[in-house]
């Protein structure tokens, strides 16, 4: 049984109940019984209650991130349930969604279960599975939703892989209803990406590198706006890169088609410009673009359009990352950075503080119907103390993922993760 805890004098924020003051919270039994201001504080009525003093920090619903990429089973050379759950709560993350490009894919309630059972044996957060749309992610055959939801999975997605048939992308939509799960995807159009490595412009062609149009996305979103709009079925648009995509988006809203949609710290953080010296560790995809496409972001963001900030939490092995840049794969390993890069857009005014927690708790736990990101009474505790002060250098051999490939290495970021706890289970 988890020991009773007491968190004093931090300054708690929780956009689900509109807190945002001083005070105190008790955990008991794992789970949150009270939330009080400093005039109201909780009393202890246990001897073994352990208090933890956040003055001068704040205390956050521990965060939720609905896009992660795990690896297991398959690639536990890149990462593991327990190193990318170890990782995600030394973020602040005590809810990841892992996408199912593994190896065998997640496209079948056993693949499902094992990743539930991993995570309940060896994680440090809770683990919620995203099944795969399509069965092996080749696009041509719906795959075992049904079985699939009741096993666990929260949402389905080729991610990594476009739905490039129309039809099946169709049939998705209008499957998910029956469990009113998103379909959430992966935007890219194949044939015009046509194997390109980064953004397309005036430094692919410097670089000699071929690269991705951002009509390559925004061709896909736009075709599943209009196939959400058709089916009436709950779409979600990852890793939105582009100033197109975000009006494509805003435009749908406008209209009243149920669509959500996402954004990452490396989308609205750094530029194309990351790319220069060949740099692998700044080669995700969608690629990064443009700061014409960083500010449409960063603007998504603030009115609404863009509704959730995820990770893509993409670990490489440090060989992969080493070849040559054409020939390395995509993906930053970001549950680690992920908070410190996001609270540069309170610093910027870009969002308040509340409205930025809310993008990374309760509205991502809403989207997938997942009882988290709330530090409501009778809620698990999960919860973050962040010291805001706190100010951290990147340094990627520090991090406990097992994927070290950042392209924010040497980075100073202010906000640091001091405590994070897990269904009233402490991780400093």
């Amino acid at each position: 049984m988890s020991k009773d805890i007491l968190i004093k004098d931090g300054h708690i924020v929780d956009p689900s109940q509109d807190i945002d003051y001083v005070g105190d919270i008790l955990i008991a039994d794992g789970k949150i019984k009270e939330t009080r201001t400093q005039n109201s504080k909780p009393r202890a009525q246990n001897s073994g209650l352990e208090t933890i003093d956040a003055g001068g920090m704040f205390v956050f619903p521990g965060l939720v991130d609905m896009h992660t990429h795990l690896r297991e089973p398959g690639f536990e050379h890149k990462e593991t349930i327990r190193t990318g759950t170890l990782a995600a709560v030394h973020g602040g993350f005590t809810s990841v969604c892992p996408m199912p490009n593994t190896s065998p894919v997640n496209d079948n309630p056993t693949v499902t279960a094992f990743i539930i059972k991993k995570s309940l044996d060896e994680g440090f957060c809770h683990v919620y599975p995203i099944g795969a749309i399509t069965k092996g992610q080749r696009g041509e055959e719906i795959a075992e939703m049904g079985l699939m939801y009741e096993a666990g999975c929260v949402a389905f997605s080729d991610d990594g892989r476009p739905v490039m048939s129309s039809i099946i992308m169709r049939r998705a939509l209008e499957y998910s209803k029956r469990f009113n799960v998103p379909v959430i995807s992966h935007c890219e159009d194949l044939p015009l990406a046509d194997g390109g490595v980064m953004n397309e412009g005036g430094l692919s062609a410097m670089l000699g590198l071929k690269g991705i149009p951002s009509a390559a996305e925004e061709v896909m979103v736009a075709r599943d706006i209009l196939l959400a709009e058709l089916t009436g079925g709950r779409l979600h648009i990852a890793h939105v890169s582009t100033q197109g995509s975000v009006r494509l988006i805003r435009q749908a809203k406008e209209r009243g088609i149920p669509v959500t949609a996402e954004t990452c710290p490396h989308y609205f953080s750094i530029t194309e410009d990351a790319v220069k010296g060949y740099n692998t560790n700044a080669k995700v995809n969608p690629p990064l673009r443009t700061q014409r496409d960083v500010e449409a972001v960063r603007e998504g963001l603030k009115d609404g359009t863009i509704d959730v900030i995820a990770t893509d939490h993409a670990p490489h092995h440090l060989d992969e990352k080493l070849l040559e840049f054409d020939k390395a794969p995509s993906g930053i390993s970001g549950l680690e950075t992920a908070l410190g890069l996001s609270l540069n857009l309170v610093g910027s005014g870009t969002l308040s503080l509340k409205q930025l927690i809310g993008k990374m708790t309760i509205v991502p736990a809403r989207i997938l119907n997942v009882d988290r990101g709330t530090l409501k009474p009778g809620s698990d505790a999960d919860l973050v103390i962040v010291d805001m002060g706190k100010e951290f250098r990147v340094d990627a051999k520090r991090f406990v993922s097992l994927g070290r490939n950042t392209p924010f290495e040497g980075m100073s970021l202010k906000g640091m993760p001091v405590v994070t706890i897990v269904k009233g289970k402490i991780h400093r």
